[in-house]
């Protein structure tokens, strides 16, 4: 099967991944049909990415995502990758629907501007699996169904874990935080930021959090955004970060200000974060892996084109880790 890989909107190299094999003739004569489609042999199943070049999560992703269609005798898969662009990624779902797949996987780029694109595939009869963050809820009666992590409750755990030192220090009644979120307009970031919010108040109702700012998933410019926070706060006692290349970002700034005796808190734990976890730098984070996230996706997509009934959101666990606590989890390999 012919695969197009596209990096930052460029088409980055053509392959044969040759994963499109003959059913047995008993499977065959089982093909499903949905929405008036059928096949006798394979499923054609698309996927346009947020932006893969952007962290090693979603690097990781990708491949885990290959590597499941590879091993899927009844799958033929298009792997996309929009950039970070909205248009580039519309573009690309409109491109998926005029081959004819049977289903698409999309990892929104910006929640609200890809509903049209979605519809438009809803539309043409085509299944739509959204997979790591969610679409605006506008757009859910275009979708089949949700595969990936819960980031409210991301975000409301990131609380928790924060509250709890808190309290273990005493601080908890005067305590100080700044937030540093991720892309604005993705949804990730958006529901990990209300899960923080809403739960902090709930479970330390004394902190504050001083400040909140994006970091846009990008390691540098959290680094930016935290030394700014540095210059204006003297007092600043927690950091919570939408994921933990920005939290790694955050306490890169906070060492070479001098400024100790922070509490840094993270989400979707990548291995810098871990390791800052085993220095002693960095207190806690969500354990969260891009390989059960494609596999998921794939799988979504996979039963969905086989009629099979599955809930809307399909959730997979991603617990709390601590310093306390790592030692029950293996190190990320992103």
């Amino acid at each position: 099967m012919s695969a197009r890989y596209l990096d930052t909107g460029t088409l980055r190299e053509e392959f044969e991944m040759n994963i499109r094999k003959t059913l047995a003739a008993t499977t065959a004569a089982a093909a499903l049909a949905l929405g008036g489609a059928a096949w006798a042999d394979t499923m054609k199943i698309g996927i346009t990415q947020n932006n893969v070049g952007v962290d090693s999560y979603q690097t990781t992703y990708e491949k885990a995502f290959i590597e499941a269609a590879e091993a899927n005798d009844n799958v033929e898969v298009i792997v996309l990758d929009a950039g970070g662009d909205v248009a580039r990624q519309i573009a690309q779902i409109e491109d998926l629907i005029q081959q004819g797949v049977d289903a698409i996987i999309i990892w929104p780029t910006n929640g609200e501007a890809v509903i049209p694109a979605v519809r438009k595939a809803h539309n043409a009869g085509i299944p739509v699996i959204v997979t790591n963050s969610n679409i605006a809820d506008a757009g859910f009666d275009f979708v089949a169904s949700f595969s990936g992590p819960d980031n409210i409750t991301q975000g409301a755990r990131s609380a928790e874990i924060m509250c709890d030192k808190f309290k273990d220090m005493g601080i908890e009644t005067e305590a100080q935080v700044v937030h540093i979120t991720g892309q604005p307009g993705y949804t990730t970031a958006i529901e990990r930021a209300k899960g923080f919010e809403d739960r902090l108040p709930e479970v330390c109702p004394d902190v504050t959090i001083v400040d909140t700012q994006p970091g846009d998933w990008n390691r540098e410019k959290s680094q930016k955004v935290m030394e700014a926070f540095l210059v204006k706060y003297d007092d600043i006692d927690g950091v919570y970060a939408g994921d933990d290349n920005m939290g790694v970002g955050a306490l890169n700034a906070a060492k070479a200000a001098g400024r100790d005796g922070i509490i840094f808190v993270g989400a979707t734990n990548f291995a810098v974060g871990y390791e800052a976890m085993e220095r002693g730098e960095y207190w806690g984070s969500i354990y969260q892996s891009p390989v059960d996230d494609a596999k998921a996706a794939l799988k979504t997509a996979i039963e969905t084109l086989e009629g099979k009934d599955l809930p809307f959101l399909n959730y997979f666990d991603t617990p709390k880790i601590t310093q306390d606590n790592m030692g029950d989890y293996t190190k990320p390999v992103f």
